[in-house]
């Protein structure tokens, strides 16, 4: 009798075994199948074949797989015993392999899945597997899924792919494939996604590849193709994304895209890196869906044709690196949801059109190395949502717009050799340093070594002066003089009775152990608490200041005092406020607090007029947000420093909880703070201790919309320590994506969108791009923390863990590699997780191969 069967015959015996078991044994049906006379002989090998049913349906009830009990044809079995003996197994993950096919489709062999006795899913990504593919692969008739991605397996792609009748999704993505893309690709009729990038493929790539009209997904970046982009894809009309950056592809661009006339689904469009020449195509307009493009590193010459102007979906779009020229046309304003503008490196030549302010949501501005001219608008002002800056290497003219130092929340600036004139404003002046600057003669006022020249007055210029006139300048002089002497003396009178005042006043009430109040002249009240920042009433009042930013709470400000010290300054609210009592009762116990990664308050100040200042130390990093999301593509962020500040961030809420008392309620990425070593300070803790009920309502509401409220905010409308344990996985998981929880798409906050794009075992759309190159060496690391922040946003607060674990787990992350089975186990994890975030296969068409 043979094990693997070649048909179904026995399908109902293999899916009930323990009830064929019962029936055979107790009436006697042996007859049936063995004659009278043999029946002795063998009675044994039906009951050791028994058994053995009976222990692959005990083991697939503990694994708790869903196994429609019928055992894997011979084909497939002899396919996957060729693909183990082709491919290099040194973790020893394949070792499950090791039956003669019973267990293959029971869920006992790591990486398989199965129906109706055909394998449908081979999924063993990240598992340091070598060696190569099989050609016998084509044997899996049924295979839906190939997930190789992350291993080290090389040799050229199988042409038998392209035979499989029922393959939607081929990841094979970071290994050493090298070879051509096989032609044959093309004949699978229901493939949707093609991932091959982070290979060593070469030769052209095949017209064929996008004759599938399922096919929404296309990655051969990072390779050494070469030739031109076939025709056929531009007129493909499922395609979604297509990415074809860093390799070796030359000619001109196609310029037939969308031409066939259906509706073009085309989102990301990215072809940098390579040798591309001609011109920028016109046609690239239809892509009425377009929401990236990017063709830098090229050798693309002419204009920017006007019909850029019709992708109005279009967020980002890079043209730098090329020799492109003329002007910029007026239709490049109308990309109202533009958010990153890159032409640097190019031969553009004219001035910056005052209509750039129409792009309000501009982000990057990037002209560097051009030949723009005229003088930099002063509506550039007016994009408030500007991070980053640069119009370096032009030559432009005439003086910096004070505009410009108006701008909240700009964090890198840069308009060096230019031929610009004037002083610089000072804001700009004092935030960016001198390099921003170097390079135009005429510009002034950006450091001590080149001030501003004073304009000589009238006197200077006139002649020669009269002994009289000289006589009533020298007396003018002395009775001034005279009179600020006057000023001086009263001022010490005044100052003098102020103290005997103090004096008696703190002889009656015994301050607070480790303050120091002082009462001053303005009849507000300073209250320090101590940490070696000591400066009067009077030197915070005059202090100048810059706007940081605004919250519910308030407004937070960077002062400069008159020794040169800077502090952050937040200004409640005096509406949002309690009373002064009880205000100075909760600011006195939070003044208190210490602790390596909590922003310390260091002082606060009553005015006379109401007005309830609180004093911190000033973070020159800015938030976690800042750092995250407002940074240039040249400034990298690795994987220790993200893990530093996950580390951090859960220290300084477990003191909060367990040593202070506090529930935070409002933790973001915005309110996590970073010190010049990027250490975490957590701001904004207690302060729902210091204003109303209403108040605190408005806090939790608008942390809702910046997507870090739990679930059951909505309902309880009080946050608890589950609900802080939420907030800080949604922070987690935006340190491993680099995405910002603000940036729902399509109503879909970004625990669900992480949980929709694992469970279609996409990990490399999962991860901020940044650490997905190096995922041979962190990729365990990645997976282990990704959980854990899946289990801190689960929508069951029950669930979630306690912070000790989370620190716990944290720091085991790093200190030991889990094990190869583990790993393995927690991708099954992950899609329970996934599960109860309510990610189901009718979510998207995309989940199809799972369905």
């Amino acid at each position: 009798m043979s094990v693997v069967m070649e048909d179904q015959e026995f399908s109902c015996f293999y899916q009930h075994p323990f009830g064929v078991f019962m029936f055979l044994t107790q009436q006697g049906v042996w007859r049936l199948i063995i004659s009278d006379k043999k029946k002795e002989k063998w009675i044994p090998f039906v009951q050791i074949f028994l058994f053995l049913q009976l222990i692959i349906s005990g083991t697939q009830l503990a694994l708790g797989q869903d196994w429609d009990g019928i055992i894997i044809t011979q084909a497939n079995y002899q396919a996957l015993e060729a693909l183990k003996q082709e491919l290099v197994d040194p973790k020893g993950f394949l070792r499950s392999w090791n039956d003669s096919g019973y267990g293959a489709c029971s869920g006992t062999w790591v990486g398989i899945k199965c129906a109706q006795g055909q394998v449908i899913v081979i999924q063993l990504p990240l598992k340091g597997l070598g060696g190569r593919i099989t050609e016998k692969i084509g044997q899996l008739q049924g295979l839906r899924k190939l997930s190789l991605h992350g291993n080290e397996v090389g040799g050229s792609i199988p042409t038998s792919l392209g035979f499989l009748p029922n393959l939607r999704g081929v990841q094979l993505y970071n290994n050493r494939f090298s070879g051509s893309i096989p032609a044959s690709l093309g004949l699978c009729p229901l493939l949707q996604t093609l991932e091959l990038s982070n290979n060593s493929l070469s030769g052209t790539i095949p017209d064929s590849l996008v004759n599938s009209t399922k096919l929404y997904r296309l990655n051969l970046s990072y390779n050494s193709l070469s030739g031109r982009i076939p025709q056929s894809f531009t007129q493909s009309p499922s395609l979604v994304f297509l990415d074809l950056q860093y390799n070796n592809l030359s000619g001109s661009i196609p310029d037939s895209w969308g031409g066939n006339g259906e509706r073009v689904k085309l989102q990301s469009l990215i072809l940098d890196h390579n040798s591309f020449s001609g011109g920028i195509p016109v046609s690239l307009g239809k892509l009425n869906e377009l929401l990236e493009i990017s063709l830098s590193h090229n050798h693309i010459v002419g204009v920017i044709p006007n019909d850029v102007g019709r992708l109005t979906m279009v967020r980002t779009l890079d043209f730098s690196y090329n020799d492109i020229n003329g002007s910029l046309p007026k239709s490049l304003f109308n990309l109202s949801s533009l958010m990153l503008l890159n032409l640097e490196s190019n031969n553009l030549d004219s001035e910056i059109p005052l209509d750039i302010k129409k792009l309000q949501k501009l982000s990057f501005l990037n002209l560097r190395n051009n030949q723009f001219r005229g003088d930099i608008p002063a509506t550039i002002g007016d994009i408030s949502a500007l991070f980053q800056i640069d119009l370096s290497r032009n030559n432009l003219s005439g003086e910096i717009p004070v505009s410009v130092g108006d701008l909240p929340n700009l964090s890198s600036f840069n308009v060096s050799y230019n031929s610009l004139s004037g002083p610089v404003p000072t804001y700009l002046a004092k935030k960016f340093n001198s390099s921003a600057f170097v390079g135009n003669i005429q510009l002034c006022g950006y450091n001590t070594s080149n001030p501003c020249p004073v304009t000589p007055s009238a006197v200077t210029r006139g002649s020669k002066r009269s002994i009289k006139d000289i006589l009533l300048i020298v007396i003018g002089s002395l009775i001034i003089i005279l009179f600020l002497v006057c000023c001086i003396l009263l001022c010490c009178l005044i100052k003098k009775r102020a103290a005997a005042k103090t004096a008696k006043d703190v002889k009656d009430v015994s301050p607070t152990a480790g303050e120091v109040e002082a009462a001053e002249d303005t009849g507000g009240k300073l209250v320090h608490f101590g940490g070696g920042m000591i400066f009067s009433a009077d030197d915070l009042l005059c202090a100048t200041a810059d706007i940081l930013g605004k919250s519910t709470y308030g407004t937070v400000y960077k002062a400069t005092v008159e020794d040169g010290s800077q502090i952050a300054v937040k200004r409640l609210r005096e509406k949002l406020t309690k009373g002064q009592k009880e205000f100075e009762k909760e600011v006195n116990v939070l003044g208190k607090i210490r602790h390596p990664n909590l922003l310390a308050l260091r002082a606060y100040y009553l005015g006379a007029k109401g007005e309830k200042l609180l004093i911190f130390d000033y973070m020159p990093k800015g938030s976690l947000a800042t750092f995250l999301h407002a940074r240039g593509p040249d400034t990298p962020i690795d994987w220790p420093t993200r893990m530093r500040i996950a580390k951090g961030m859960t220290r300084g809420l477990l003191y909060l909880h367990t040593d202070a008392n506090i529930i935070h309620g409002n933790l973001t990425s915005s309110n996590v703070l970073l010190d010049e070593n990027t250490d975490v300070k957590i701001a904004d803790y207690g302060l729902s201790r210091l204003v109303t009920a209403a108040a605190n309502s408005n806090v939790i509401a608008t942390a809702g919309a910046l997507g870090y409220r739990a679930p059951e905010l909505t309902k309880l409308k009080k946050a608890n320590v589950k609900t802080d344990v939420y907030s800080l996985g949604v922070i987690i998981l935006e340190l491993l994506t680099g995405k910002s929880p603000g940036e729902a798409v399509n109503g879909v906050d970004l625990p669900r969108r992480v949980a929709s794009i694992v469970k279609e075992e996409g990990t490399n759309e999962v991860f901020d791009l940044e650490l997905v190159r190096d995922v041979s060496i962190i990729g365990d690391e990645l997976l282990v923390t990704l959980k854990l922040a899946l289990h801190c946003v689960d929508p069951s607060p029950s669930a979630r863990p306690e912070l000790q674990q989370v620190l716990q787990q944290l720091e085991d992350i790093r200190r030991e590699a889990p094990a190869a089975e583990s790993l393995d186990k927690s991708l099954d994890g992950l899609i329970s997780v996934f599960d109860m975030l309510d990610v189901s296969c009718h979510d998207s068409f995309i989940l199809e191969l799972h369905c």
